[in-house]
């Protein structure tokens, strides 16, 4: 296989849909030789922040002088953007080489997901590429998502809302009991921002298990009006005027999560010095998270999938408005199939002028006039876009070049 085929193969795995469970990772990781194991890894959950938790441990520690694998999860442009070393993206001959090594291991009697075969393609690349240490995004839930055969130095969940419920239950406390699954006794776990009832899931099983609880606001906290400027007290130390590039005021606690696992990681024999955590923070990025990638229109790119993340954009947005009282917003939706329309767009709803709704091509999307009339009680106005391209002309067409375009919803 070539480099477009071999990502093809991947994606036809796709029609396997999501199945929770550990059997069949374990089985292809053994057949490979159990590659997860011949590194250390920091292994993050939550509803949302995982990924920028993930991406600014990831960075301080590179900023430390160690080879650090990422992966994470979905994608945006690339699928190679899912397993990075030192912000290196896999290249493509490895890619083909390690697939078709693991098609091998895998046939002929069972088919892995494609998450599940894309982890196993990680780890066999991340040991390969002999890794210092690997940062390792929980994919979905926790107890059974493929990433959960690791063992990990330490873990961290950032956030509980409700998310996937189809495959996670319908409630804060089913959500962090599958979260909470990616704990194991003696294992130090970092919790963001988790209020009750789930917190008191995640501390009832945590005393089963023997884990060791820090909670952001107990164990470690952050101070500051921005990411541009605050300072963090917690595991390994206390630090004043951090700045982290990455946007929003939510990005404080993931900032404290990460830093509680660079605390945990120095207690672990790894060396995260002031300078490395100063660099890391102003160095890291995370794409498509209030990315700004236009001007003249703005084009602001955010991917909240979820009401938890909805609201936090809904702030975001807010103070943009605030600042901006004469200026219009337009936002472009696009959502997958298990996703809640309506309880995503409500804080947001007040905020904007214009709604366009959009799908990508994608089986899980939600057609885009199945989403509008969804959403039809909460805005009758919003109008359709057959594709995400459509929807920027459409919105570009109606608004000037000082206004600002949102562009949000499912990742993909």
């Amino acid at each position: 296989m070539n480099y477009s085929t071999t990502v093809q193969f991947l994606y036809g795995l796709q029609q396997h849909g999501i199945k929770l469970g550990l059997d069949n990772i374990r089985t292809l990781l053994r057949r490979v030789g159990d590659p997860q194991q011949r590194f250390p890894i920091v292994h993050v959950g939550g509803t949302n922040g995982k990924g920028s938790t993930s991406a600014m441990v990831a960075a301080i520690a590179e900023a430390a002088g160690y080879r650090v694998g990422l992966y994470t999860s979905p994608h945006l442009i690339d699928f190679r953007e899912r397993m990075r070393v030192n912000g290196v993206m896999i290249p493509e001959e490895r890619v083909t080489g390690l697939v078709e090594q693991l098609q091998a291991a895998a046939a002929p009697e069972f088919a892995p997901t494609f998450f599940e075969f894309t982890t196993a393609l990680a780890f066999s690349y991340f040991a390969e590429m002999q890794v210092d240490l690997a940062v390792v995004e929980v994919g979905l839930g926790g107890r059974f998502d493929a990433t959960n055969v690791v063992c990990p130095i330490a873990t961290a969940i950032t956030t509980i809302g409700l998310d996937h419920e189809p495959y996670l239950g319908s409630t804060l406390q089913a959500i962090a009991f599958e979260k909470v699954g990616i704990g194991k006794p003696g294992i130090p776990l970092v919790l963001g921002r988790i209020e009750e009832p789930a917190l008191a899931v995640i501390e009832r099983r945590a005393d089963e298990l023997g884990i060791p609880l820090f909670r952001l606001g107990r164990e470690f906290r952050t101070e500051g009006q921005a990411p541009a400027d605050f300072s963090y007290e917690g595991p390994g130390g206390r630090y004043a005027h951090l700045n982290c590039r990455l946007h929003g005021h939510f990005q404080l606690d993931n900032a404290a999560c990460a830093l509680a696992l660079c605390g945990l990681l120095n207690a672990r024999g790894f060396r995260l010095p002031e300078a490395a955590l100063r660099n890391g923070l102003q160095s890291v990025s995370w794409e498509g998270r209030l990315e700004v990638v236009a001007a003249s229109p703005t084009v602001l790119v955010d991917g909240a999938h979820n009401p938890a993340a909805a609201q936090v954009l809904a702030e975001y947005l807010a103070a943009w408005r605030k600042a901006r009282p004469t200026r219009r917003l337009c936002l472009i939706l696009g959502m997958m199939r298990d996703k809640q329309p309506q309880a995503f767009l409500e804080p947001l709803r007040p905020l904007l002028d214009v709604l366009v709704v959009t799908q990508c091509d994608f089986p899980r999307a939600t057609p885009a006039v199945d989403l509008r009339t969804a959403l039809r009680d909460l805005v009758p106005s919003a109008q359709l876009a057959a594709t995400p391209a459509d929807a920027l002309e459409l919105a570009r067409r109606q608004i000037e070049p000082d206004d600002l375009i949102c562009v949000t919803g499912s990742l993909m």
